[in-house]
């Protein structure tokens, strides 16, 4: 069965920017240092942004949040193969916000950016192999 033109869009949109973050986060390893807050930021952003495209592909209304154990647990309900994976994501959660204010702790370790960013790589791949093609950046 077709999919509607304007729901394919908006599902691209959303994995177009979730494509996206994973990109700016692997371009901030590159500087020197790398910027590891702003990686697991990404990471973190990147995750919501895949969630809420499968959500939308599923016409499953979410509200805004970057809570990663709502939108994942609204995945599941969809597709449970998708759980042992955001399992592992939902940690990420906090770097909506960790990181990113004054104040301990002050940066986020490499390990624990290349971490989270291997997981945003992972939940964007499990995503995109469940949309139609027309749906994927």
């Amino acid at each position: 069965m077709p999919h509607d033109p304007e729901l394919l869009a908006e599902v691209k949109a959303w994995l177009s920017r979730a494509r996206e973050d994973v990109a700016i986060a692997e371009f901030e390893f590159t500087a020197t240092p790398p910027f590891t807050n702003d990686i697991t930021f990404h990471a973190q952003q990147a995750v919501e942004k895949a969630l809420k495209g499968f959500l939308a592909l599923h016409g499953v209304p979410f509200r805004k949040t970057h809570n990663l154990v709502e939108l994942g647990h609204a995945c599941c309900e969809l597709d449970a193969s998708l759980e042992p994976l955001l399992r592992e994501a939902a940690p990420l959660s906090e770097y909506a916000w960790r990181f990113r204010y004054p104040g301990d702790p002050t940066e986020a370790p490499a390990e624990e950016a290349q971490s989270a960013l291997g997981v945003a790589r992972a939940v964007l791949g499990a995503v995109l192999s469940r949309v139609p093609f027309e749906a994927r950046p």
